[in-house]
């Protein structure tokens, strides 16, 4: 119903630009949300977006243009005389600035800096030094600090006299002259103190916060541990430079999630939209993936080969190669992806692994048994008396469950342990996924396979 509504008002919008009805296009984007017209914005032609961006108040048109996606952002920017983009730059948060910045081009940058006011370039430079996925980068310097001598009356006369130009005032922090974070407090407490109350006296004193070079993922993962709509960054001397806001945690938690998906496929990650994504680009991020897991293939090959002589003597064994193949690869990424995610939600650590190895051996025997017996009665009443293949005899199928046991046993064992490997030695978890797992256990079920059957068929 809302897809429908959000066509109706597309081919709405479309009719008035048709018909030259600025003024009622104007009255319609005024009610909207800044999200909501930028979506819009992205079926309009681009010789119309300009226009319909001019008709937008100047604030909702700093908030539409934070939304917009990097290349409506830069065709805008380059239709813009020097007003204009000053008028957009003076609106826009120092975080919002800064994510511009980083996606544009070199030319376009040197324009928006030169509109920018001294302050707000000073601030945007501080925050482009911290390195890429640290606290810093994706902080704002603008908060609302009080002193902890401030009575509640004089806080909130400071919070309406400089609060317009924050990106929050609900969460206030208290600072000592040299910017030292002490407390904080918020401002419905204020509101509910006696005007004569101290700051010093009423303030939260054990404030929790993270340094400048925390990891931007784990600082999105405390504010929802916490519930907390911003989180004080602060430096190695533990003075207050900034807060990371919840929309920006939310931003890191969804691109942090779809990097883990990528990579989980086996795909180099790319921050553009899928069909953003030229169809070189996707070549280029896929193919390297493609041709290492195709190479490591090749050990596959080797162990059938070395076998070959053992398939020869009981050919019945081939038809169930993939069958267990695939069953050790599904329980090793189901494996894999449990421990990646309990590493991602600081759940486990390295010195878990043993506790984590035992849970999933313990589980793959469980699970192993349960497999195998059922597949031991599919073998014989389907296979050999429905279908009628006579070569699954009682042997044959016991060489196939006890592998199914062993395969199922050593794909969670190495599911579970990779990840952690890969966090002790500092590469992301996401890496030692599902395509370099499946690898390693399809050799793993092959070698176990022909050993089974060689002790059983003695073949």
């Amino acid at each position: 119903m809302a897809e429908k509504s959000v066509v109706t008002l597309g081919v709405t919008l479309e009719a008035l630009i048709e018909a030259k009805k600025y003024t009622t296009l104007r009255d319609i984007l005024v009610t909207m949300n800044a999200s909501d017209i930028a979506a819009l914005f992205e079926d309009v032609p681009e010789a119309k977006l300009p226009l319909l961006f001019r008709l937008l108040p100047k604030e909702l048109a700093a908030e539409t243009f934070v939304e917009m996606e990097p290349e409506a952002q830069e065709l805008l920017i380059q239709g813009f005389s020097d007003n204009e983009l000053k008028e957009v730059v003076d609106e826009l948060y120092v975080d919002d600035a800064v994510d511009i910045v980083e996606e544009m081009p070199a030319n376009v940058v040197k324009r928006i800096l030169k509109q920018a006011d001294p302050e707000m370039r000073k601030m945007i430079n501080e925050i482009l030094k911290y390195p890429d996925d640290s606290a810093g980068s994706i902080m704002t310097t603008e908060y609302v600090s009080l002193r902890p001598d401030m009575t509640a009356e004089e806080a909130i006369k400071r919070i309406r006299r400089t609060g317009v130009d924050k990106e929050t005032i609900y969460t206030c922090y208290v600072t000592d002259r040299n910017r030292k974070l002490i407390g904080m407090i918020s401002l419905r407490t204020l509101l509910l103190c006696e005007d004569d109350d101290v700051l010093e006296e009423v303030m939260e004193p054990n404030v929790i916060s993270v340094n400048t070079l925390e990891d931007q993922e784990s600082v999105a993962q405390m504010m929802a541990k916490y519930d907390w709509a911003a989180m004080p960054v602060v430096d190695q001397e533990n003075r207050l430079v900034g807060i990371v806001t919840v929309d920006d945690a939310i931003d890191v938690l969804q691109e942090e999630t779809t990097e883990d998906f990528e990579k989980l496929a086996g795909m180099t990650p790319t921050d553009k939209p899928y069909l953003r994504t030229g169809v070189l680009e996707t070549w280029k991020s896929r193919i390297p993936w493609l041709l290492i897991l195709m190479l490591s293939a090749t050990l596959t090959s080797m162990v059938l080969t070395s076998f070959e002589t053992s398939l020869a003597a009981c050919t019945v064994l081939t038809a169930f190669i993939p069958m267990l193949t695939g069953t050790g690869g599904n329980s090793g990424t189901q494996s894999s992806v449990a421990v990646i995610r309990a590493l991602s939600l600081g759940e486990v650590e390295f010195v878990d692994t043993i506790r984590v190895i035992w849970k999933e051996i313990r589980v793959a025997v469980m699970c192993g048994v349960t497999l195998a017996a059922c597949n031991f009665v599919k073998l014989l009443v389907v296979d050999r008396m429905i279908l009628g293949n006579t070569g699954v005899s009682v042997s044959v199928a016991a060489v196939i469950c006890v592998t199914m046991v062993f395969t199922v046993l050593c794909a969670k064992t190495v599911g579970c342990v990779l990840p952690l490997l890969a966090e002790k030695i500092h590469l992301d978890p996401a890496v030692m996924a599902s395509p370099f797992i499946s690898t390693i256990v399809d050799v793993l079920t092959l070698l176990i396979y022909f050993q089974v059957a060689k002790a059983i068929l003695h073949i």
